[in-house]
């Protein structure tokens, strides 16, 4: 008969060397993250019932996720950051590999990993026993760089090449990717440097972007989102039970005859059934929200997740602080303020106004040709080819432009020019009686 003694041991044996339980990030959170009173407003345990949309944003990025990629454009106030912290610290802890978190600049990893990162670590005491801190004797944990049983966390700058481009990763973090330079070093687009550490990881990788949005037609946050499967974040209304979004053309207020804004009069309007609801039913909707889709059959790869700030927790940023905020934007000359407002509170881009932009003006003047043949009035024939190597075969871009008689040259010319740039044969229409040919290679 065994003792119990014996069995005790046995047991105690039988529990070290059971694998552990696979837990998701956000089961993570509410179970070992601590909030520190130096880097959050809400010290003390996480709780992601405090913020319930972030909860399938993180999940996307646990390991028994299949998901690979994930998009979070959203406005301010939300929590998005801490997000990231939360997918840091349940991969040093629970699922070991290499990591890089990537800020605009360098000076911004370093202050985030002073603020935000030390503070995570410190305060969660599962981290700091596999963490050693930045002070101690441990040459591998600096500023930027983060040694842990299983893996590192490389800390990096958007505008250092040399740090995008460092080593291979598994878990990839990029936080306010629309605040990037648009090349680094002379060495191309930042977020594609990056997203390359990641290759040899195939489909074990997650890759995280997060940003609040700039300008449309330029905002990597909201083309990455539209890669995704475009979720929304849909709250049931507490009179009809309907699911919807919190639209900005859904809060309604009263303005006194000074333009000020009536207090205790912003509500929100159900679209379904026209119902004016005030914010304190806000916790309940949120407990209730839930994620939809436009693109489902994008999910099982790419999430993307879009959010404003109107969802922001009862006790952060309330919708009279988003009604005010809109009345002093709206006013005559304060377009950057109204800008902001609509970047970091709609979580929107925003788009510019009055004359376009000179290339756009140019693209709209396009014209179709027959292919082959130089049309009338045409007196000046430049070519543009890409030479380099490894890039396929070189395409040519023909730019048909005019000029008064005096500048035309012959056909000959133009000739000599199209010979050089391309094998294509390209003949003048009836009537032309002088072009020239200008080829530059790149």
């Amino acid at each position: 008969m065994i003792s119990n003694g014996t069995k005790l041991v046995r047991d105690s044996i039988a529990r070290a060397l059971m694998p552990p339980q696979q837990i998701t990030v956000s089961e993570w959170s509410d179970r070992y993250r601590m909030l520190s009173s130096a880097a959050s407003a809400e010290h003390g345990p996480w709780r992601t019932r405090r913020t319930p949309y972030l909860s399938e944003v993180m999940d996307a990025l646990s390991p028994n996720s299949p998901v690979q990629f994930v998009t979070f454009m959203a406005g301010a106030q939300l929590g998005k950051t801490e997000c990231l912290n939360n997918l840091i610290g349940y991969t040093i802890h629970q699922a070991p590999g290499p990591m890089m978190a990537v800020q605009p600049t360098v000076d911004l990893a370093k202050v985030m990993s002073r603020q935000r990162l030390e503070p995570l670590i410190a305060d969660s005491p599962v981290l700091r026993r596999l963490i050693g801190g930045t002070k101690s004797r441990d040459s591998t944990n600096t500023v930027l760089h983060k040694d842990f049983p299983g893996g590192f966390l490389r800390l990096v700058g958007a505008n250092s090449s040399a740090g995008l481009r460092s080593m291979p990763v598994r878990i990839l973090a990029l936080d306010e990717i629309d605040a990037y330079p648009g090349d680094v070093d002379g060495e191309g687009d930042p977020v594609a440097l990056a997203e390359a550490r990641t290759r040899t990881y195939a489909g074990r990788k997650k890759v995280v972007k997060t940003s609040t949005p700039t300008i449309e037609g330029r905002s990597r946050i909201s083309k990455s989102y539209d890669e995704g499967d475009r979720s929304r974040f849909h709250l049931p209304c507490p009179e009809c039970g309907e699911l919807e979004v919190l639209a900005w053309r859904d809060i309604k207020y009263d303005r006194d005859e000074d333009g000020d804004l009536v207090l205790d009069t912003v509500r929100w309007a159900c679209p379904a059934c026209g119902s004016l609801v005030a914010e304190h039913h806000k916790t309940a909707m949120l407990e209730g929200g839930v994620w939809i889709a436009e693109a489902p059959d994008l999910s099982h790869r790419h999430r993307s997740f879009h959010i404003s700030s109107l969802y922001s927790p009862v006790g952060w940023y309330s919708w009279e602080d988003a009604v005010r905020d809109f009345i002093l934007a709206s006013k005559p000359g304060e377009t950057e303020a109204l800008r902001a407002f609509v970047n970091t509170v709609l979580g929107e881009t925003w788009k510019e106004k009055g004359e376009a932009p000179e290339w756009e003006r140019l693209y709209n003047r396009r014209e179709t040709y027959e292919l082959g043949v130089v049309p009338a009035g045409v007196s000046i024939l430049a070519g543009v080819k890409d030479g380099l190597q490894g890039r396929g075969p070189a395409e040519l871009l023909l730019l048909l432009l005019t000029f008064p008689k005096a500048h035309q040259a012959s056909k000959t010319e133009a000739g000599h020019a199209l010979a050089a740039s391309s094998s294509s044969t390209i003949s003048t229409a009836a009537g032309v009686s002088g072009v020239s040919g200008v080829l530059s290679g790149i």
